[in-house]
């Protein structure tokens, strides 16, 4: 295995060992939050401690960075293997210096998005958050399987950080409003985020399936000739040194 494919494992490694943990705990908080507080509202004496409130907030901001860790993580290799590849520093250099730029901004702004107080300062970060990681996404070499985006694992992932960002945007809105209207917002975008991660676990294993490591990939090249139309796509297999030969076809 080489580095680069050592860097590309390490996004589902860091999705498995990090954020998916991560969301359990948080869930969890979350219905004891909620639960405490309903008690608490109805009279009742809560057996739950009041901390699991601060758990919740600070394990929401860490799942956020971890998601949108996790997203730079795959963006960056898949961009910056394709600068490499094509030596595109060398045709396009102000390209490349805007690509390591947006990256920063990515970074920076989450890092000022988790300190930031104020309304509008928030609303700044979140929205730069936001917009590098679309940016990013749009850039050359990105796996996003737009001929099947239903399943696929990049707009989905790009919408639960995104859907993350806007959380902890909000965060100060949900205490200062007392009529639960922000509270319901975030309750509704997070279930929403949480269906998403379960399809992650889906079309991410997909996508591994789909995406061939660097020694695979000029057999890969060698093996499937494409001669497709409007509505067929017929890939001819060619069976080397795998056993028998012969020509496989696939109608898509």
């Amino acid at each position: 295995m080489e580095f680069s494919d050592a860097i590309l494992l390490l996004h589902p490694v860091m999705a498995i060992v990090v954020v998916f943990p991560l969301i359990g705990i948080v869930v969890n908080r979350a219905f004891q939050t909620r639960q405490r507080r309903l008690q608490t509202k109805s009279g009742e004496k809560s057996k739950i401690p009041p901390v699991v409130g601060q758990e919740h907030v600070q394990l929401g901001r860490w799942l956020t960075v971890s998601v949108v860790g996790i997203v730079l993580i795959a963006l960056g290799n898949d961009v910056f293997g394709t600068i490499l590849t094509k030596n595109i520093w060398e045709k396009e250099p102000l390209k490349v210096l805007m690509i390591g730029i947006t990256f920063l901004v990515a970074i920076g702004s989450l890092t000022l998005l988790c300190r930031a107080t104020d309304r509008l300062w928030r609303g700044v970060f979140a929205t730069l958050s936001g917009m590098s990681l679309v940016i990013l996404g749009n850039q050359d070499g990105v796996y996003r399987n737009a001929e099947r985006w239903y399943l696929s694992h990049y707009y989905y992932g790009i919408t639960a950080a995104l859907l993350m960002i806007f959380s902890m945007a909000i965060l100060q809105e949900i205490y200062k409003d007392r009529t639960n209207r922000w509270r319901n917002i975030h309750i509704i975008l997070n279930c929403i985020a949480l269906f998403i991660f379960i399809v992650q676990g889906y079309t991410g294993s997909v996508s591994l399936l789909e995406i061939p490591l660097h020694w695979q990939k000029p057999y890969v090249q060698q093996l499937f000739k494409q001669k497709c139309n409007q509505k067929t796509c017929t890939i001819q297999l060619s069976l080397i040194n795998i056993g028998d030969s012969g020509d496989v076809e696939r109608s898509i």
